[in-house]
């Protein structure tokens, strides 16, 4: 499938989904809602994540309700929420309950679960193994104050000058500057 001319950059979806057989997207639809079926394993593991960090020593460590949007800031509530015109009369999009459940408790509570996770695994990643490599920027957000090897003074001197003084890291790199 060829991608959109607009799309250069994008996930190409919105120029393709209309194109898709009916039954490959129903397929798809359902294949959005398998998921739920692992939740409660995700949620035992950003637990444990988070438990680990703490029994280590974290503090500050940011919590799940930190990454999900505040109630207010969802637009619709179900008298308010819109619907689509559907083809057919079983259509989920054409239920205001459905895009309630959606869009303001699946959605934003998974993309949430995950981001969480994903958080607390680079804060674990940044305190284990403060050792660089060609994606550790991206883990900024799980910045800590020093890691397990900056800790102990004879074991930094081992550490790669790159290791030794990164931010995300060591905090005592800003106290030079």
């Amino acid at each position: 499938m060829k991608a959109c001319e607009a799309c250069n950059e994008r996930v190409n979806i919105g120029c393709n989904h209309r194109k898709m057989p009916v039954l490959s997207r129903a397929i798809g639809l359902l294949f959005i809602y398998l998921p739920i079926l692992t939740l409660p394993f995700v949620i035992t593991s950003a637990y444990l994540t988070y438990f680990s960090l703490k029994l280590v020593g974290a503090e500050n460590v940011k919590k799940w309700g930190d990454f999900l949007p505040d109630r207010a800031s969802h637009r619709y509530d179900l008298k308010s929420q819109i619907t689509m015109d559907g083809s057919f009369k079983l259509s989920f999009a054409q239920s205001k309950l459905y895009w309630i459940l959606n869009c303001t408790w699946y959605c934003p509570y998974s993309v949430g679960l995950f981001e969480w996770h994903a958080y607390m695994v680079k804060v674990v990643e940044n305190w284990w193994c403060p050792f660089n490599h060609s994606r550790k920027n991206s883990y900024t957000e799980g910045a800590i104050d020093k890691s397990f090897w900056h800790i102990y003074p004879e074991e930094i001197v081992k550490l790669n000058p790159e290791d030794r003084d990164n931010l995300i890291f060591n905090q005592d790199v800003e106290k030079k500057d």
